[in-house]
């Protein structure tokens, strides 16, 4: 039987692994959102403002 010596070491690695991928998510989501944030995307100037009362009087 052969003793794995490695077991410790290697779960240590693993979870030192998994919170730098998790920070490299993370930062790379932030930069998206960052970079979304500094694009204009098209909007009205102006809020839309259409007369219904009309069109609800024929509904009656």
């Amino acid at each position: 039987m052969q003793l794995n010596y490695n077991s410790r070491f290697s779960s240590k690695v693993s979870t030192k692994k998994k919170i730098i991928n998790f920070f490299l998510y993370l930062f790379a989501f932030l930069l998206v959102l960052f970079l979304l944030s500094k694009i204009n995307f098209p909007a009205p100037k102006e809020d839309i403002k259409k007369n219904i009362t009309n069109e609800i009087i024929k509904l009656k």
